[in-house]
C-alpha cells in the first residue's frame, strides 16, 4: 500500500453492513418520530405562536405565551416551595388533587366493577337496577356537592365522594355490558369443567370482560379528575382547583394558564395510564 494513501475504515470487510445494520435498526425510530411525535408538535409550534401573535396586540385581554412564562417562571422553576398553609408549589398542589382522585376512584372501581358484574349477570338485577343507573348518571357531578358537604360535614370526604360518584356510572355501564357479551361457548365450556363461581369470575369472567371494563375505567378516570377540579374550586384547601379559583380572585391570569397546561398534561398521563394498564391485561383476549 502507498504510504501517502489515507487510511480509509468504511473500506475494510464488514464496515459497510455494520453501518447499513446501524442504519436499518433506527428506521423505526425515525418512523416513530415522523409519525407520532413530529405531527403534533408542528401543531403545538403553531398554536403557541399563534397565541403569541394574537395575545401580543395592545390592549389584549389575555398574557401572550412569553408574558406567562415570565409571569410564573418562579412557579415552572421552584414547584416543591412550601411557605405553609395554602401557600404552596404547584407539584404540592396537583398531588393534593391526585390523592383525593385516587380515593375516590379507587372506590368507584371496586364498587362499579362489583355492581357492573351484578347487572350483567342478573337479569332481575339488570331490571331493578338499571333504571335507577339511568336516572342518577345524569346527574351533574357538582350538584352532588352541596349533599355530600350536608352528610360528611368535612370538604376532603365530600370532595372524594364527588369523584366516586361520577367515576362509577361509565364503569357499571361498561362492565355489565362485557358481562352480557360474554360468547356463550365461553359459559359451556365453564358447565363442562365444572368450574366453581370463583373460578368462573376469576378465569372465565374477568379476562372476556376486560376490555369493556377498561373502556369504563379510562373514561372513569379522565371524569375523575374533572370533577375534582370543579369541586376543589368550591371547597377550597390545597389542591390544584382551589389554585386556579384563587389566582382568579387575585387576577392572575398567568397562573391560571400555567395550572390549566399541567391539569391538561397530568389528565393525559391519568388517561395513558389507564390504557397502559388496560392493553397489557387484554393482550390474548378476543376483544383487545
Amino acid at each position: 500500500m502507498n504510504p501517502t494513501q489515507t487510511f480509509d475504515r468504511t473500506r475494510l470487510p464488514g464496515t459497510e453492513d455494520k453501518g447499513v445494520s446501524l442504519l436499518a435498526r433506527l428506521e423505526p425510530l425515525k418512523a416513530v418520530l415522523l409519525s407520532r411525535v413530529l405531527p403534533p408538535l408542528i401543531i403545538l409550534g403553531a398554536l403557541v405562536m399563534l397565541w403569541e401573535v394574537l395575545c401580543s396586540r395592545p390592549g389584549a385581554a389575555l398574557p401572550s405565551a412569553s408574558q406567562m412564562v415570565r409571569e410564573t417562571w418562579e412557579l415552572i422553576t421552584d414547584p416543591f416551595y412550601d411557605n405553609g398553609g395554602n401557600d404552596v408549589g404547584m407539584a404540592w398542589q396537583i398531588l393534593a388533587s391526585l390523592e383525593r382522585v385516587a380515593y375516590g376512584y379507587s372506590l368507584a372501581v371496586v364498587v362499579g366493577v362489583g355492581l357492573g358484574v351484578l347487572v350483567g349477570q342478573s337479569t332481575w338485577a339488570l331490571r331493578g337496577l338499571d333504571p335507577l343507573f339511568q336516572v342518577l348518571r345524569t346527574v351533574p357531578p357538582l350538584a352532588w356537592l352541596p349533599i355530600s358537604l350536608a352528610g360528611f360535614q368535612d370538604s376532603n370526604p365530600s370532595a372524594i365522594f364527588v369523584i366516586f360518584i361520577t367515576a362509577i356510572w361509565p364503569i357499571i355501564i361498561n362492565t355489565s355490558v362485557g358481562i352480557r357479551n360474554i360468547p356463550e361457548d365461553y359459559r359451556n365450556v365453564a358447565r363442562v369443567i365444572r368450574l366453581n363461581g370463583f373460578e368462573y369470575f376469576w378465569k372465565i369472567m374477568l379476562p372476556a370482560a376486560a376490555p369493556y371494563i377498561f373502556s369504563g375505567l379510562r373514561i372513569g378516570v379522565g371524569l375523575s379528575w374533572l370533577a375534582i377540579v370543579a369541586a376543589e374550586m368550591l371547597i377550597g384547601g390545597v389542591g390544584i382547583g382551589f389554585f386556579i379559583w384563587d389566582a382568579w380572585n387575585s387576577s392572575l391570569i398567568s397562573d391560571i394558564i400555567l395550572a390549566l397546561i399541567y391539569v391538561g398534561i397530568v389528565g393525559f398521563l391519568l388517561d395513558r395510564m389507564v390504557a397502559w394498564v388496560g392493553n397489557r391485561v387484554t393482550r390474548g383476549t378476543a376483544a383487545g
